[in-house]
């Protein structure tokens, strides 16, 4: 009885008066997250834009060729990851995932298990983190040289930051002990290696990793989009891409291989910023290149954030700079003479401040450059007054929340009280744009957005209590840094990041209100469909 009335329902509104349109939704809980704020309960589509946004009223004045009726359910702007590795999520899918590993010979065992499936003949780990193992101090190479004696092997570290090599990588990488390298480390143990290369030092082994290939870079975007999409993403964040990379990314779009948008940034290359400053801004519907992502330093867990004084668990040791203060004035100059953007990764307060002064050194003649910090995590007090409405911190919440637990042994208690300060960032600078910086944190957004909001890591509410609550974003703040916010972050805040006439139809369903819903319960969040341009890319209900 109820799919008679449906159907003449459609078949009334077929028949009846009205603009034509493409799809109409309504009976919703709509959060448009336009400059009001406003709640609505129905908008049109048309061309894959938005064309009307109100209420019931729409049933009226338009004559869709697909209704949908929200049956309640809360709809928001498609979410943005401002920070993410879109491509290296799918290339992991060749690697060995040594997440939750608990120590060596765990690592060697999951190893192994690859390796009966897989039989590589170059063997690729991600995720280990020996902050999470009951030893803490670094590993070395023992276990992967008994295991492995004739076969490479390259693990890298959860954050990307350090790689852990068996003795046959160092072999064919022709390391030995008297090895240098600037920018980096080289651990060694009574001057022997270890295997650990930390941040520059990962060039000395990138030349023999094998390259992969078009076919598995193909696979992978397409994996990766689809985990996206189930997620509710509908643009993310590419934080460093070849040029390479970047033209097979817009071939696939171009092609319909891939429908997800993509903001990307050029990686430090030599060869790859040559071209886009001779070529210019490329933007299409789905792709925009117009940034470069550099390095200013490594990463906490690695010890190789730059910092203004030793490291509370090293005495001796700062972290190192990745780039000299000239190098990083010479590139801004050429960036802002060329109006493309810099979003430059920032860890230790040490490099926050190098890059605060070499932004506001170039900046104060642009009018609108929104110029990048990414991270942004260790800051000293009398440094946050350098951010400013040019300058917009790229940040992930996640990140504070998985590094709670050791972060104090790094740096002090003095020190985190300056570190993952979202608030007070976002005091100072009027935004932020948020990110998970997938694959090294979890791909959902509701964690983002729960991490930001209780300042807890996911599924710990009840025994642990909030780091540093006082840097807690509101809901309203948390939403608009997943859409409005990071849109605006990447110049696009014209034509996404809030359900409004003129924007593309870029939406999603929920199965519940996360602006309402107890926060607890936010991380328990479905996606019910995602839906980009007004066509439906994933469901689990529709």
């Amino acid at each position: 009885m109820k799919q008679h009335k449906l159907l003449l329902l459609l078949l009334l509104m077929s028949i009846g008066c009205g603009e034509r349109v493409d799809l109409l939704v309504h009976n919703a809980q709509v959060y448009t997250v336009n400059d009001n704020f406003d709640k609505v309960s129905a908008f049109a589509v048309k061309n894959g834009k938005f064309v009307a946004v109100g209420g019931e009223e729409l049933l009226e004045k338009y004559k869709p060729a697909n209704t949908v009726d929200a049956q309640g359910l809360s709809i928001y702007p498609g979410f943005i990851d401002a920070h993410s590795h879109l491509l290296e999520l799918g290339l992991n899918q060749f690697k060995a995932d040594l997440k939750n590993s608990l120590g060596m010979n765990h690592v060697v065992q999951k190893l192994k298990e690859h390796q009966q499936i897989h039989n590589h003949n170059f063997i690729m780990g991600i995720g280990w983190d020996q902050n999470q193992w009951k030893d803490n101090s670094y590993p070395d190479n023992k276990a992967l040289n008994i295991a492995f004696p004739n076969t490479p092997v390259v693990l890298i570290r959860v954050d990307g930051h350090a790689y852990l090599v068996n003795n046959k990588a160092i072999e064919m990488a022709m390391i030995n002990e008297n090895t240098k390298i600037e920018g980096g480390q080289i651990i060694r143990e009574k001057g022997k290696l270890t295997g650990l290369f930390i941040d520059n030092a990962m060039d000395l082994i990138n030349g023999i990793i094998p390259e992969f290939s078009r076919e598995q870079k193909v696979n992978a975007y397409q994996a990766a989009q689809e985990l996206c999409f189930e997620n509710g993403l509908t643009t993310v964040t590419e934080a460093g891409l070849s040029k390479e990379n970047i033209y097979l990314l817009d071939s696939l779009q171009k092609s319909d291989l891939l429908k997800i948008r993509v903001y990307a940034m050029i990686e430090n290359d030599r060869k790859s910023i040559d071209h886009f400053m001779d070529s210019g801004i490329h933007k299409t519907a789905q792709l925009n290149v117009r940034s470069v992502k550099i390095y200013a330093d490594g990463a906490l867990g690695s010890r190789g954030a730059a910092l203004k004084s030793d490291y509370s668990d090293q005495k001796g040791h700062r972290g190192s700079l990745l780039l000299s203060k000239d190098s990083l004035k010479q590139i801004a100059s050429l960036l802002a003479k060329n109006s493309f953007q810099l979003n430059t990764h920032a860890i230790g307060d040490a490099a926050n401040q190098m890059v605060l002064e070499a932004y506001n050194g170039v900046l104060d003649s642009i009018e609108d450059p929104r110029w990048r910090i990414e991270h942004a995590q260790v800051m000293s007090p009398e440094d946050f007054q350098m951010f400013n409405d040019k300058i917009i911190p790229s940040v992930q919440p996640l990140h504070a929340t998985s590094d709670m637990n050791w972060a104090v042994k790094r740096i002090g208690i003095k020190r985190l009280k300056g570190a993952y300060a979202y608030k007070d960032l976002l005091d100072w600078s009027g935004l932020l744009a948020l990110g998970t910086d997938f694959p090294v944190e979890e791909i959902n957004p509701f964690q983002t957005f729960y991490a930001a909001v209780s300042r807890k890591p996911p599924g710990a509410w009840s025994s642990q209590a909030p780091f540093q609550e006082k840097n807690a974003l509101s809901r309203y703040e948390a939403l608009l840094g997943i859409t409005k916010w990071a849109a605006y972050a990447s110049f696009e805040e014209n034509e996404k990041g809030s359900i409004e006439v003129g924007k593309y139809a870029d939406f999603v369903i929920l199965d519940q209100d996360i602006m309402r819903v107890a926060i607890d319960r936010v991380i328990d969040t479905k996606i019910v469909a995602t839906i980009l341009n007004g066509k439906i890319v994933f469901s689990n209900r529709l």
